[in-house]
């Protein structure tokens, strides 16, 4: 297993091998220059990169104008009378951890059909389970913490709604990809701004507005295994208000052939119980009030209805349920005279309905977890001096969950019935950038929760970045966390597995770090290179059917993301992960953590000019150890094997505003096993067009 560790020091110097002789002939796009008396040096931090380092949309060139490029939308010139942004998420971020960052040209040339499908790509994520059959939870790790242990928000607003299990975690496709304007991710002292529960990282899913004339855009596809899917969006502005509005339909049967051993093997060979179909709508509009304050309100909803295939052997034929519901409204304004002082204000509401449903032989089992959560936020971003910036505000939210489950098993009944709780959380937090020198800056971080179920407790961070030289840079980062038990885990009995809940549960505490180097190697290439670590204590788990704090696990890895941008409209980018996850306490002591393989790689090579595009993605997955319902002659230590899968995707354009799109997925045509004994359909594909008026 060490051995995928050396991919890294193989992969690396090959690719800065092989393209020396284009560096010179590109140009990465100018950086900001805003911040300009901070930092005064040749290597800048993420933040300060209009195209970040680790931004994927370098695998392809950067677009022409919309003339050439017809897919590309239209943005604000100089003369456009619009004044403040309006998101609810401000744009000072911690410097001293990496902010990655992929947007909506990106997201379209890789034909992401879910949020699951864009994170896959990005640096230090490891997700088992994408694409055909893939499941609403299915392994989504960040830096070995599991999709719990990350902090999930949408334009600012969290969307995580403190339930954890398979029918109520956060859901990934719960929002249409036709309406992201872009995802970043961010960890560190970043952490300290949303969350206590930050063990992996921050995502964040910012969402697109209008500008300019109004514009439809709208796609359909059709491929393998039924697949259709279609997308419609319209958006625009007219004096002070812009307004955006989409809409996303997606089906697939998944049916398709797998191996003897399979999850859900039907008596005819095939997967079954597999089949998604999922409508998702979303709608936002800005309203510049003034030169100094503005008002946002987006709404997005979702009903999405599928079948469980992850959760037993020998045929799951339960289905799941999903509606949802987040609504956030958000005012913006400045505070005195120019940029010193910003204060962002935001409420929102977020609804989501989980319902799983289905026989087991002669018995028939339901559960129900629906969430209601409103959420409240004060931030403000104050440049006391220059060289000294203040982030803090403060945090409200309220839980309501209801629990319903009912089973006909006799052994079962005596666990129907029916809970409804209540929780509610406070928090301050503050985080404080100092800039030392010309090229040294400290960020200090600091979160005081007050928790109606767990206390009050306190979070501290610290980070540091230095410029040792005009082209390499570096900086490092420690965070206290702690993620509470979700209420389900605490009060609702899980019809499905048959696991109990534990109201004694305690929160998984402990801490996370990170060290890191950026380097300018030359002006079309740039690399980053980031040690990772975390040690989780009472980390949760299913001990005999029942949840219980299982003990320790100590993650330890290193992450690295290359970009370069080549000439003539090629360009390619490579990220790497390696993570030992290792669990330190119990019958497993001394195991990598199950679900989370050893090594991810991710790589491609674009070409982009006219309208035209090409766009091949390798990935190399090490395999994962198998750890939920194993077939019986399975052993602890056993993986699943390691494979390699190819992607091209490309465009054709037709007309000035219309355009053939097609995704070849695994042109290797390999069967690999995902995760667990779920099985990859093969070779697919997906054709469709696109056009925008």
């Amino acid at each position: 297993m060490k051995k995928n560790f050396l991919l890294l020091t193989v992969a690396l110097p090959s690719l800065l091998i092989a393209f020396p002789s284009f560096a010179a002939e590109s140009e990465i796009k100018d950086r900001n220059t805003h911040k300009s008396t901070e930092i005064i040096s040749d290597i800048p931090s993420l933040s300060e990169i209009e195209l970040p380092a680790t931004n994927a949309e370098l695998l392809t060139q950067q677009s022409a104008p919309s003339k050439v490029n017809p897919e590309t939308e239209q943005t604000p010139n100089d003369d456009a009378d619009i004044y403040i942004e309006t998101i609810a998420e401000p744009d000072n971020l911690p410097q001293s951890t990496p902010t990655y960052v992929i947007d909506k040209e990106e997201i379209q040339k890789q034909g992401a059909t879910s949020l699951a499908d864009i994170l896959k790509r990005m640096p230090g994520f490891a997700i088992n389970d994408v694409g055909h059959g893939a499941d609403t939870h299915t392994g989504t790790y960040y830096r070995g913490a599991s999709i719990n242990q990350s902090v999930f928000l949408i334009n600012g607003r969290p969307i995580n709604n403190n339930v954890n299990t398979y029918h109520g975690g956060t859901d990934l496709n719960s929002i249409p990809v036709e309406a992201i304007e872009r995802v970043e991710l961010y960890s560190g002292t970043a952490s300290a701004l949303f969350g206590s529960s930050a063990f992996g990282g921050v995502v964040n899913i910012i969402t697109k507005e209008g500008y300019g004339k109004p514009k439809l855009n709208a796609s359909a596809e059709f491929g393998s295994l039924s697949l259709n899917n279609q997308q419609l969006t319209y958006g625009g502005s007219s004096n002070n208000v812009k307004y955006n509005f989409s809409f996303e339909r997606f089906f697939t049967d998944n049916r398709y052939r797998v191996p003897v051993g399979a999850a859900n093997r039907d008596s005819q060979g095939f997967l079954s119980n597999a089949d998604t179909a999922t409508s998702t709508y979303f709608g936002s509009i800005g309203l510049d009030l003034d030169k100094k304050n503005s008002l946002s309100l987006d709404v997005t909803a979702l009903s999405s209805r599928r079948g469980l295939i992850y959760f037993g052997f020998p045929l799951q034929k339960d289905r799941l349920d999903h509606d949802g519901l987040n609504v956030g409204l958000s005012w913006k304004t400045r505070l005195g005279n120019g940029e010193s002082s910003n204060l962002t204000t935001s409420i929102g509401y977020n609804q989501d309905y989980f319902n799983t449903y289905g026989p087991t032989g002669a018995f028939y089992r339901t559960g129900t977890l629906d969430t209601q959560q409103l959420t409240a936020r004060v931030d403000h971003e104050w440049k006391i001096t220059s060289n000294n910036k203040l982030r803090w505000g403060l945090d409200l939210k309220n839980t309501d969950l209801t629990g319903d489950v009912l089973s006909t098993n006799p052994s079962r009944i005596v666990n129907n019935g029916t809970e409804d709780r209540s929780l509610f959380n406070t928090a301050l937090f503050a985080v404080d950038t100092w800039n030392i020198s010309d090229n040294f800056l400290i960020d200090l971080g600091l979160r005081q929760t007050f928790d109606s179920q767990f206390g009050n407790y306190l979070n501290p961070s610290v980070g540091l970045r230095y410029a040792v030289t005009p082209v390499v840079a570096v900086r490092g980062s420690w965070a206290g966390a702690q993620r509470n038990p979700g209420l389900d885990q605490l009060y609702v009995y899980d019809t499905v597995h048959g696991w109990e809940p534990n109201s004694d549960l305690r929160p998984e505490t402990g801490s996370t770090w990170s060290a890191g180097v950026d380097v300018n190697f030359s002006q079309n290439l740039i690399g980053q290179f980031t040690y990772f670590g975390s040690s989780i204590g009472d980390r949760l788990g299913v001990i005999a059917g029942r949840w219980e704090n299982i003990g320790l696990v100590d993650t330890n890895g290193l992450e690295a993301a290359l970009q370069l941008r080549i000439a003539g409209g090629w360009s390619t980018f490579l990220n790497y992960t390696y993570t030992d996850a290792q669990i330190k306490t119990g019958s497993e002591s001394g195991l990598q953590l199950g679900l989370i393989p050893y090594s991810v790689l991710q790589t491609g090579l674009g070409y982009e000019k006219a309208g035209w595009q090409a766009n091949l993605y390798v990935t190399y997955n090490s395999g994962a150890r198998r750890s939920i319902f194993a077939n019986s002659t399975d052993k602890a230590t056993d993986f699943a094997p390691s494979f390699v899968n190819l992607d091209l995707s490309g465009r054709v354009p037709l007309t000035s505003n219309l355009g053939l799109t097609f995704y070849l997925e695994n042109l290797l045509g390999e069967q690999y096993e995902r995760v667990n004994r779920i099985y990859s359909p093969g070779f697919t594909f997906r054709l469709g067009l696109s056009a925008n008026f």
